[in-house]
C-alpha cells in the first residue's frame, strides 16, 4: 500500500530519491575532503576507505529499508496504537517493518553502492574467487546484522517508551562509524565493537582479510573474516528473544 501510494506521483519519488542521493552523499564529500589534506588516513587509502564506506553503506540501506520503521515504535506504545497491530492476522514484526515503508530509502543503498562500486574498480586488491564472493556475502550479512540491531532497539522502546535516540546511537551511530577505518579509533572501542556488540563484523573484520591488512586487535583469529553469517545469525537470535519478550510485556497505555 504503501509503495503503491509514493509510486502515485513518480517525479515526486524521483526527486526525493535524488535529494537523499546527494545528502547521503555528503558523508562521502567530507572523506574526500579530508583526502585532499592527507594521502592516508589510518593508514587506509582512499579508495580502501571508499572500501569501508559503500560496505557499511549498503549493508545499512538494506536494513532501513526493510525494518527502519521499527524506529518509531515507541510512539505507538506510548499512545497504544500498537494494539491495532495485535488483533489482525499478520507478524507483528512485519506490520511495524510495513508501517509507513519509506521506498525513498533506496537512495541511501544507492548512493552506497555507487561508492562500493568506485572502491572495487579503484583498491589495488589481488581478487581471488574467495574475495569476490565475500564482498556481496558482507553487503547480505551486514544488512541482517543492522536489522538486528533495529529489532533490538524496537524491543527496548517496550520498556522505555520514547527511546528512539538510543536506538538511532547504535543504528546510524554504527554506520558512521564503520565507514572510517579502525585504526583511527581506541583500542578499547574497536574492542566493544567486536566481541560485544560485533557490527565490526560488518565490515572491519572481513575488509581487513580483502584488503589484505592485519585486524588491529590481538587475539582475532584469520578465520573471523569468514565469521559474519554465524554472527548475523547469532544477532538474528538475540533480537528475536528481545522482541518476543518486550511483545509479552506489552500492556498497552491502560486507557
Amino acid at each position: 500500500m504503501w509503495i503503491r501510494s509514493t509510486l502515485t506521483y513518480r517525479v515526486s519519488f524521483a526527486l526525493t530519491v535524488f535529494g537523499g542521493l546527494l545528502v547521503t552523499g555528503l558523508d562521502f564529500v567530507a572523506i574526500l575532503l579530508m583526502f585532499s589534506r592527507v594521502d592516508v588516513l589510518g593508514g587506509y587509502s582512499l579508495p580502501e576507505v571508499a572500501f569501508l564506506y559503500g560496505l557499511s553503506a549498503t549493508s545499512f540501506g538494506l536494513a532501513d529499508l526493510a525494518i527502519g520503521s521499527a524506529g518509531r515504535l515507541g510512539t505507538r506504545v506510548r499512545d497504544g496504537t500498537l494494539d491495532t497491530l495485535l488483533v489482525r492476522p499478520a507478524p507483528v514484526l512485519a506490520q511495524v517493518a510495513a508501517d509507513r515503508f519509506a521506498l525513498r530509502r533506496v537512495s541511501r543503498i544507492l548512493q552506497g553502492s555507487l561508492v562500493l562500486g568506485y572502491a572495487l574498480v579503484a583498491s589495488d586488491v589481488g581478487w581471488t574467487p574467495v574475495k569476490v564472493l565475500m564482498v556481496p556475502g558482507m553487503v547480505l550479512c551486514g544488512g541482517v546484522i543492522f536489522s538486528a540491531v533495529f529489532v533490538a532497539g524496537a524491543a527496548f522502546q517496550f520498556v522505555a517508551q520514547d527511546a528512539s535516540e538510543v536506538q538511532n546511537a547504535f543504528t546510524y551511530g554504527g554506520q558512521t562509524l564503520l565507514q572510517y577505518p579502525p585504526t583511527v579509533f581506541g583500542r578499547e572501542l574497536v574492542r566493544a565493537v567486536t566481541f560485544v556488540f560485533p557490527v565490526a563484523f560488518v565490515n572491519w573484520v572481513p575488509a581487513a582479510y580483502v584488503l589484505g591488512r592485519p585486524y588491529p586487535l590481538g587475539g582475532v583469529p584469520h578465520w573471523a573474516a569468514f565469521a559474519p553469517p554465524v554472527v548475523a545469525g547469532v544477532c538474528c537470535v538475540v533480537a528475536g528473544l528481545a522482541w518476543r519478550a518486550g511483545l509479552r510485556s506489552y500492556r498497552s497505555t491502560g486507557s
